[in-house]
């Protein structure tokens, strides 16, 4: 058996998927979105091609080795999301190869069921206490919402004071026994998220996200100190090296994305790192039904595993939805707040070959926003 074809599809509303067809018809899916520069991934994707053509896909972690470190020049985001996303595709042809789902080649399931939690958003208390009871009514019993939009770098006491009102509108609709995660998305500098940690300590969030940027990751230490709530970073981290220092800081929970940090191999291997520190895997994955997956079959199979990331049903997917790329949306229903143990081989899904291809033909151009401070500076989206 040996690659005879890779080929790209530019998705709406802003993802890049990968299929890898073999000679003997196996075929394999991945996810490679990098939003916002998808058509970089696309072109890098198409350079790997040039190696992978007429070669065994079953040796999965010799591709990722050449394709990861054969460049002198290596890592980062565009050549990393590549790697997923031909690194998913090939775990999911070995899995239809075998017959077995990945999982099975990870070492077997350690779990039946993995919990998922959905985003709300809305500027307002009131605006998120609707947004929240429409995700509890679908099933799940954990969100996570956005702490601010753009936030002034010293955090003024009325932005402050907005995002607790918030967060204490979405605790009143939850009641303790369900859980709101608090997204910072690195738009607060050290020193405004250790002001506002110790106010939403009473709110009991499930963890603070990404509380200032990645390339300031050498100071979370300071917050992880200043607080008792968890810390959870790594949606932009996209090596095990690079997840080491937030590992030594402290953080109780790990966010690789399985579309950017290398794939199911790579996020495999920051999760027997993040173990070895007592800190749990909750994979970032705001992207399609191929992301979804490769992330919920690593999950199925690693033990400090906590919780699953997914944009089923979310305000900004416009123009397409997650379930639309797959034939059967069963297996990733929702039951009781988690999605049930994938059962089919490789990925565990059914991607909708004719419907990716149409999608394609349209394609999307998603960049993103810019967002500027009062003076005219720019500021963190």
């Amino acid at each position: 058996m040996l690659i005879d074809r890779v080929e790209t599809f530019l998705v709406a509303p802003r993802w890049l998927f990968v299929r890898i067809e073999t000679d003997t018809g196996v075929v394999g899916w991945g996810e490679a979105s990098l939003e916002g520069h998808c058509a970089a991934v696309r072109a890098a994707v198409e350079q790997f091609a040039e190696y992978l053509l007429h070669r065994d896909p079953l040796t999965i972690e010799d591709h990722w080795q050449v394709l990861s470190k054969s460049g002198f020049y290596r890592g980062g985001p565009v050549l990393a999301s590549a790697v997923a996303g031909i690194d998913q595709a090939l775990w999911d042809i070995a899995g239809r190869h075998l017959g077995v789902p990945v999982h099975q080649l990870l070492g077997g399931a350690v779990r039946d069921r993995i919990r998922a939690y959905g985003w709300v958003g809305g500027d307002d208390p009131a605006e998120i206490a609707d947004a929240i009871q429409a995700q509890l009514d679908v099933g799940l019993t954990a969100v996570k919402m956005n702490a601010s939009g753009r936030m002034g770098r010293n955090g003024s006491v009325a932005e402050l004071d907005a995002v607790v009102r918030r967060v204490a509108a979405a605790r009143d609709v939850l009641g303790p026994t369900r859980d709101i995660a608090v997204d910072f998305h690195g738009r607060f500098t050290l020193a405004t998220a250790r002001r506002i940690a110790p106010l939403l300590e009473p709110l009991h969030p499930f963890f603070l996200e990404e509380p200032v940027v990645p390339e300031n990751s050498h100071v979370i230490g300071g917050l992880v100190a200043a607080t008792t709530i968890p810390i959870a970073t790594g949606e932009r981290l996209y090596s095990r090296q690079e997840f080491l220092p937030v590992l030594q800081a402290g953080i109780a929970v790990a966010q690789p994305d399985l579309s950017h940090a290398g794939g199911i191999s790579e996020v495999r291997r920051i999760a027997s790192l993040a173990e070895t520190y007592d800190v749990q895997l909750a994979p970032h994955c705001p992207l399609g039904p191929i992301a979804l997956a490769a992330c919920l079959q690593v999950g199925f199979a690693t033990p400090n595993y906590l919780i699953q990331e997914q944009s089923i049903g979310i305000h900004y997917n416009r123009g397409a939805e997650v379930l639309d790329y797959v034939l059967d949306k069963e297996p990733l229903r929702f039951v009781d707040g988690a999605i049930e143990r994938l059962t089919g081989p490789g990925l565990g899904i059914e991607v909708d070959d004719a419907a990716v291809r149409a999608a394609d033909r349209r394609g999307h151009e998603w960049r993103t926003p810019i967002w500027r401070h009062a003076d005219g500076s720019l500021a963190e989206w």
